[in-house]
């Protein structure tokens, strides 16, 4: 199988989280994401016009509403991955994979 991403770009992809600080709804808080996870947030937060602290205090309050509400980093990186299937037209899962078979 033929590797589809050159050297420098999986240096790129696969670096550590990085943490930073943000107030959301009037508390501080500490959110740690990979860089291509904080580059995503900062486009959408773009695409919307909005501070990156703004979508984020959103996406908490989504997060929140959830059965079992899984933390700040992972319900960002849900969210970002279900933006980028809906602009590519795919159907994200509507939950956890069949663990049949």
């Amino acid at each position: 199988m033929a590797a589809s991403t050159c050297i420098s770009d999986v240096t790129d992809l696969f670096q550590g989280p990085v943490k930073r600080s943000m107030m959301i709804a009037g508390h501080a808080t500490s959110i740690s994401l990979e860089p291509v996870f904080w580059d995503a947030l900062r486009a959408a937060a773009e695409a919307e016009r909005l501070p990156v602290n703004a979508l984020v205090a959103r996406i908490d309050a989504d997060r929140i509403q959830a059965p079992h509400p899984p933390n700040l980093g992972s319900a960002i990186r849900l969210w970002l991955f279900d933006q980028a299937k809906e602009a590519t037209g795919e159907n994200a899962p509507e939950g956890p994979p069949n663990e049949t078979g």
